[in-house]
């Protein structure tokens, strides 16, 4: 099989999930699609030597938290804080919305290494081992992030509902 083919079967079956990961990190559409293109670009260009092994998937993964990491102070970056949080109720469609609004307003609040490790902890479902390799530091310089970002979410929370919802476990069931 060439390595076009390879790489086109590669993006086609796999460029979902790549982008729905870019979104968690980036928080926006637009981005998500630039870090993947990226990403893409960057594994094309060594394809020859990423296709054996794990696989390309885990080296674009790393490759797009690399990129998103060491994109700096770029305009289109801006966090954008939230005046205030949309009232949320989980009765309909519109709820559910409007609660995943809310998460992502919350993510933006995070720096960029404790935002990867959220996503890649409580999204990806990925252990704190992996996420380490991923990011290139020590198990406990992510733990060290996600204990920050995890406090820094539930302070966003508990001031902005004015109650005790910081008690609330994390996603995925992690405290």
């Amino acid at each position: 099989m060439s390595v076009q083919v390879e790489f086109t079967e590669f993006v086609t079956g796999r460029s979902h999930a790549l982008l729905r990961f870019a979104y968690l990190l980036t928080g926006d559409r637009h981005l998500a699609e630039d870090l993947v293109q990226e990403a893409l670009v960057r594994a094309h260009r060594r394809w020859t030597g990423i296709v054996g092994g794990e696989g390309p998937e885990p080296y674009v993964r790393k490759t797009m938290l690399r990129v998103y990491l060491s994109w700096r102070r770029r305009r289109s970056f801006a966090e954008r804080p939230v005046a205030q949080m949309p009232e949320h109720s989980t009765a309909d469609a519109a709820g559910r919305i409007a609660e995943a609004d809310a998460m992502w307003g919350l993510l933006r609040t995070l720096n960029r290494a404790p935002r990867a490790v959220v996503v890649l902890r409580y999204y990806e479902d990925l252990p704190d081992a992996e996420i380490a390799r991923l990011l290139g530091c020590a198990e406990s310089t992510v733990r060290v992030h996600a204990f920050h970002a995890l406090k820094k979410l539930r302070a966003v929370i508990q001031e902005v509902h004015g109650t005790d919802r910081a008690a609330a476990p994390a996603p995925g069931g992690r405290r």
